[in-house]
Parts: structure tokens; C-alpha cells; sequence
């Protein structure tokens, strides 16, 4: 059995599940909501924390996101993964919310500490890496960086962010081209300045 076969299987198990889990939130069941709320809190606030520094803000647009999941999980038809759906959500709840806000939109990586066995030299490499890689993606366009985030950060397709994003998959294509020149241009240049 090939590899990724196995990954497409346990994907569409959680799918499975989670739109079993929806289906429990339709009937009203706030143990379903309860077990979709706590999966889905960490998810989303990496994905927004990656958009905006403001926690405030994160946490109200997650819970509006999750409250709106909870009040229109009838509308879910099963045409997209329930991450999808859910995420589409979360997007449309944090534009809306940076326009309230007028807020700055800026991104931040955490920094990872490095583990016993790694050098001092090759942490310094790793942080200046993580630093620079954090720069240049918040030194995209909102829509270049949404791309960037549900791709490499969120595991996604491209057909998925389609949908969450509302746009057509070539569209996202074109986003991530320019998005990925723009960052080979800005990590070449931070790395000449590490030189």
C-alpha cells in the first residue's frame, strides 16, 4: 500500500468523523459542539495569530467563528471537508474583524527552542532563519499570505482554499506563484544580510 494512500484514508476518517460530530451539533448536541470547539481552538488560533498579533481579537473572531459553526450547521452539504468549512468561516470572520479593528496586520513565528543535541551556531541559525521567515511573510499582501498560511501552516489544498478564500483555484495558483517569488526575494536578501 503506498504511503500517501494511507494519509488519504486516515484524512477521510477525520473528515468522517467530524462531519458525524456536525451532524450531533445540527441535533443540538453541545458535547458534539464541545468536542469540535476544543479540536478546532488551537487550529484556528494559529491560523489567525499568523494574520494579527492582537489575542483579544483572535480569541473573539475564533468565537464568533465557533459560534457560527454551532448556529448554522445545517447549512454544511458535505461538498467541501468539514476543516474546510470551518476555516472558510474563520476567514470571512477575520476580514470582517480587521476592518472593524483597523488594526496593523502583521505576522510573528514562535521560536522553538532547539533540542539538547543541537549547537548553540545552528539555534542562532535556526532563530535568524525562523526571524527572517516570519518577516518576509508578513511582508506579503493579506490575500498572498492567507495562501501561504493554509498551505504550508494548515496542510491544505489548494481546491480547499479555494473554498474557504471564495475565489477559484486558479487564483490561488496565481497567489502562490507571486507569493513564492516574493519570498525568495525577501529570504535572499535577509541572508545576505546575516553575511
Amino acid at each position: 500500500m503506498r504511503e500517501g494512500h494511507g494519509e488519504d484514508a486516515r484524512a477521510t476518517a477525520a473528515n468522517l468523523d467530524e462531519a458525524q460530530l456536525l451532524g450531533r451539533v445540527v441535533a443540538g448536541d453541545r458535547c458534539a459542539f464541545e468536542t469540535l470547539y476544543r479540536a478546532y481552538f488551537p487550529r484556528l488560533t494559529r491560523f489567525l495569530g499568523r494574520m494579527t498579533r492582537s489575542a483579544p481579537l483572535i480569541e473573539e473572531i475564533v468565537n464568533d467563528t465557533m459560534l457560527a459553526v454551532w448556529q448554522t450547521a445545517q447549512r454544511y452539504d458535505g461538498s467541501c471537508k468539514v476543516s474546510t468549512w470551518i476555516f472558510a468561516i474563520a476567514y470571512r470572520k477575520a476580514l470582517k474583524g480587521f476592518r472593524a479593528c483597523d488594526e496593523p496586520l502583521e505576522s510573528d513565528m514562535e521560536l522553538y527552542p532547539g533540542g539538547p543535541e543541537w549547537e548553540p551556531d545552528y539555534e542562532l541559525g535556526q532563530r535568524q532563519l525562523g526571524s527572517a521567515l516570519a518577516a518576509a511573510i508578513g511582508a506579503l499582501p493579506l490575500p498572498q499570505r492567507i495562501v501561504v498560511l493554509l498551505t504550508y501552516y494548515h496542510d491544505m489544498g489548494y481546491n480547499d482554499i479555494a473554498a474557504i478564500i471564495d475565489c477559484p483555484v486558479n487564483t490561488v495558483k496565481t497567489r502562490m506563484f507571486h507569493a513564492r517569488r516574493k519570498l525568495q526575494e525577501l529570504l535572499e536578501r535577509a541572508r545576505e544580510d546575516y553575511e
